[in-house]
C-alpha cells in the first residue's frame, strides 16, 4: 500500500507541475485497485483519488491548475510541433502569458489541418510508436501517433475505468464488436479487460447473425459466467444486432449481456430502449475520441454530458465565427488535451466538429461540478446540420419497426428546409408516413416534408455508418442456438 500510495503521490506531483507522468506510476494504482477488488470485492475508498474520479474542485484552485496546464501544453507545442511554432510565430503570441481568458488568442486548429499533414502536430521530443486512424465515416480518416507512454497510460487510465464505470468483474467476459481496424480503442479493452482478469473475445464487425450466434454461445469456462456478459460496439452496429434479434426471434432470455456500451455515434433514445429489450442489456454511452485522448464526456442522471477538466480543456464555439457559444445555443467541442498526458500529436484548440447544446440554465445533477453540455447531437456540416441534428432525426425514425435498422435517410435541400428520404420494409405505408410527420412537426425539426422509399435504388444518397465496416469471415450461423435451461 506505501508503494501505491508513493504512486498517487507521484502522479498528483506531476500533474500539479506538468511534468512527464510515469506509466508505471499509473500502472501501480490500477494493479493496486484490481488487488482491492480481488480482496475484499469492492473498490477501497480512496477511489476518488483515482485519475479520472476527482470530485468538486475549489474554482480558484481549478482556474490555477488550467492556466498552468494551458500554458505547459501550448508551450511543449511551439517549441516541439512543425504547425503551431510557425502559428505562434506569424501572431507573435507568447505561451508564457496565455491565461484562460486569454486562451481565444490562440487559433482553432482545423480537423482538416490534422488530416492534411499529421507529422507537423507531432512532437519532435518523442517518439512515434503508434498510429491510430480514426474511421473515416464523416470523412477522410484522421491519423493521430502515440508514443509508448502514451499507450501505457491510456491503458492504465482505461482499466481504472473498466472497474470503476463499467464494473468489470474477475467473472466477467467482454465482447469487442468494433471496427478491428480501430487500433487504439481494440488494444485498450484488451488490455484494460484482461489484467482486471476478466475475459476478452474478439467479434468485430461481421454478420449481426454470427455476432448474436457468439453472444448466445455457452463459454464453459472454469470461473466465468456461463456467457458474455459485457459488449463494446458502435450504436450502428448496435442497431444492426437489434434488426437481426427482431427479425428473427432472438429473446433477451438468450444471452447473457449484462452491459452494453456504445460509442463512436449518436446512440438515439429509441435504439437504447430496443436494445435494452432484445438484449436484455443496460446500455450505457459516453464520450471519446481518439484525437482528444484521455479527455471526454460522462452522462448524468438528468441527462447533460459532463466533460473532464482534469485531462484537457473544453470549449464550446461557434461553428463559423469560433466566439462562444451562449447558453441555451448550439455550437461545436473544441478541445485541448494537456501535457503530460499527451506527448506525441499535440493539438490546441482543435475543432472537432461535434455539436452540443450549451444548458440553458446550471445543471444540479450529481455531475454539475464538471461542465456540461447537451449529448452529441451529430456533425457540424452546414447551418443544415443544426437545424435538422443527426440525434433528432434517429429520434425520429428508429422507433419505428416499420424502418429496417440501421436507419438509412438522406437530408436534400430545397429552398426553405431539406427533404427528409427514408428507406422502409414497404410502401404504401400511409400510416407510417402520417406519423413520422406528426412526430417531425413535435420535434421542431425544420423539414419540407418526408418521402418513403421500399427500393435503395431510388434512395438518394447517404451517409456510411459504422456498421458498413463489415468484416469478412468464414464462419457460417448455427441454427437456432438456444441456450439450455433458456428456450
Amino acid at each position: 500500500m506505501f508503494g501505491t500510495a508513493l504512486s498517487q503521490l507521484r502522479y498528483g506531483m506531476a500533474i500539479l507541475r506538468n511534468r512527464r507522468i510515469r506509466p508505471q506510476d499509473l500502472e501501480r494504482i490500477a494493479r493496486d485497485l484490481i488487488a482491492t477488488l480481488a480482496e475484499f470485492g469492492e473498490p477501497g475508498a480512496d477511489s476518488a483519488l483515482l485519475p479520472g474520479q476527482a470530485g468538486a474542485v475549489d474554482p480558484a484552485v481549478r482556474r490555477t491548475v488550467t492556466e498552468r496546464s494551458l500554458r505547459a501544453t501550448a508551450r511543449a507545442a511551439t517549441r516541439h510541433t512543425a504547425h503551431y511554432r510557425r502559428s505562434f510565430d506569424a501572431l507573435g503570441l507568447d505561451p508564457r502569458s496565455l491565461t484562460p481568458e486569454t486562451w481565444d488568442r490562440v487559433p482553432v486548429t482545423p480537423k482538416e489541418a490534422l488530416r492534411a499533414l499529421p507529422a507537423a502536430f507531432v512532437s519532435a521530443a518523442s517518439t512515434p510508436a503508434l498510429m491510430a486512424l480514426t474511421t473515416g465515416t464523416s470523412g477522410t480518416p484522421t491519423a493521430v501517433w502515440f508514443s509508448r507512454a502514451e499507450v501505457e497510460i491510456s491503458v492504465a487510465m482505461s482499466t481504472v475505468s473498466a472497474v470503476l464505470g463499467m464494473g468489470l468483474r474477475p467473472h466477467h467476459t467482454m465482447a469487442y464488436a468494433g471496427c478491428s481496424r480501430a487500433t487504439l480503442p481494440l488494444l485498450n479493452v484488451e488490455e484494460s479487460v484482461t489484467r482486471i482478469g476478466a475475459s476478452f473475445v474478439q467479434i468485430g464487425t461481421v454478420d449481426p447473425a454470427v455476432a448474436l450466434d457468439r453472444l448466445a454461445t455457452p463459454l464453459g469456462l472454469r470461473g466465468k459466467a456461463p456467457q458474455i456478459t459485457h459488449l463494446t460496439v458502435s450504436a450502428s452496429y448496435l442497431s444492426a444486432l437489434v434488426e437481426e434479434a427482431e427479425r428473427n426471434g432472438w429473446r433477451a432470455e438468450d444471452f447473457g449481456l449484462e452491459s452494453i456500451g456504445v460509442g463512436g455515434e449518436v446512440l438515439s433514445d429509441p435504439l437504447r430502449e430496443r436494445a435494452a429489450v432484445a438484449l436484455g442489456a443496460r446500455i450505457s454511452t459516453a464520450y471519446m475520441m481518439t484525437e482528444a485522448l484521455p479527455s471526454g464526456g460522462t452522462p448524468c442522471a438528468e441527462g447533460h454530458l459532463h466533460h473532464t477538466t482534469e485531462f484537457g480543456h473544453m470549449e464550446i464555439l461557434d461553428p463559423v465565427t469560433h466566439e462562444p457559444t451562449p447558453p441555451g445555443a448550439v455550437g461545436i467541442i473544441v478541445q485541448t488535451p494537456y501535457v503530460p498526458y499527451r506527448d506525441c500529436t499535440l493539438l490546441l484548440r482543435y475543432a472537432t466538429g461535434d455539436l452540443v447544446r450549451r444548458p440553458g440554465a446550471e445543471p444540479t445533477c450529481e455531475l454539475a461540478h464538471l461542465p456540461a453540455t447537451s449529448p452529441i447531437l451529430g456533425r457540424w456540416s452546414g447551418p443544415r446540420s443544426i437545424a435538422v441534428p443527426t440525434r433528432s432525426v434517429l429520434n425520429l425514425l428508429e422507433s419505428e419497426p416499420d424502418i429496417p435498422l440501421p436507419a438509412r435517410y438522406a437530408l436534400v435541400d430545397r429552398p426553405g428546409a431539406p427533404v427528409l428520404h427514408v428507406l422502409v420494409r414497404r410502401t404504401p405505408a400511409a400510416a407510417l408516413l402520417g406519423r413520422l410527420e406528426e412526430r417531425a412537426t413535435t420535434a421542431g425539426l425544420a423539414l419540407d416534408g418526408i418521402v418513403l422509399h421500399d427500393d435503395p435504388a431510388t434512395l438518394p444518397p447517404t451517409g456510411p455508418v459504422r456498421a458498413d465496416l463489415r468484416e469478412h469471415t468464414f464462419e457460417s450461423v448455427r441454427p437456432a442456438v438456444r441456450v439450455a435451461g433458456r428456450a
